[in-house]
């Protein structure tokens, strides 16, 4: 599996691998893990939803393109204020969430590719709001199921992404390789910064897509400021 260096006098760069991956072989890959297989079933039964029901109209383009606009935004608020959501004690009690301390695994072993993968029960309740937010957020059933479908491919599409990333395949185009770096950078050079995962929109609208060279490296990006003892970083799949 290839790697990743980056120091403080470095930069972030993915070494040469004699076994570097096809997008055919990655998706196999991809396809082998239970939350992958999940959302595939949820967006391919959402769009099957949709389909029969016709009553197509601007209305449902207008959800779609609208949801896909503010989804870049809805990233980075998730990353920064629950992914990056460090213990604390409420009422004598630690409140450390399982999707905050999986990321904080994530983040201690960015090549461990069952961590890239959303934890089930955090997918599950992830799955069970966006349902809620379709159903009542839409004025008729056509448009709610239109939003269903759009949020679960959408998500889908989010896997496959953090997943490629994280994976031994190697970025071929200019686009995909901006989103790859920027990625990386988050891990390996400061996490206080480029918090795209699909998209580095949100980042360049709210300043935190910076030069690298202007970023001094995170001590703590592997960490992200918590001294976590996990016994088992190589969690099952």
């Amino acid at each position: 599996m290839s790697t990743v260096a980056a120091s403080a006098g470095e930069g972030v760069t993915q070494a040469p691998s004699a076994k570097r991956l096809s997008l055919g072989a990655a998706a196999r890959i991809f396809a082998r893990y239970g939350s992958p297989r999940i959302m595939a079933v949820a967006a391919l039964a959402t769009l099957a939803a949709r389909i029969p029901l016709g009553h197509w109209s601007l209305g449902d383009l207008a959800v779609a393109g609208g949801i896909l606009a503010v989804e870049p935004f809805v990233e980075w608020l998730i990353h920064v204020n629950l992914l990056h959501f460090k213990p604390r004690q409420v009422f004598g009690r630690r409140v450390d969430p399982l999707f905050a301390k999986r990321h904080r695994m994530h983040h201690r072993d960015p090549r461990n590719i069952p961590l890239v993968f959303v934890p089930l029960p955090v997918l599950a309740g992830f799955l069970a709001v966006l349902f809620l937010i379709a159903w009542f957020a839409f004025p008729t059933r056509y448009l709610s199921v239109t939003a269903l479908a759009t949020f679960t491919w959408f998500f889908f599409g989010y896997e496959w992404t953090h997943f490629l990333i994280h994976s031994p395949y190697v970025p071929r185009t200019p686009l995909f390789r901006a989103v790859w770096r920027a990625h990386i950078l988050h891990h390996y050079k400061n996490e206080k910064y480029w918090f795209g995962v699909t998209s580095p929109i949100a980042d360049h609208v709210l300043r935190t897509h910076p030069a690298k060279e202007s970023v001094e490296s995170s001590p703590t990006a592997r960490t992200l400021g918590v001294d976590d003892e996990f016994e088992l970083l190589r969690v099952p799949a």
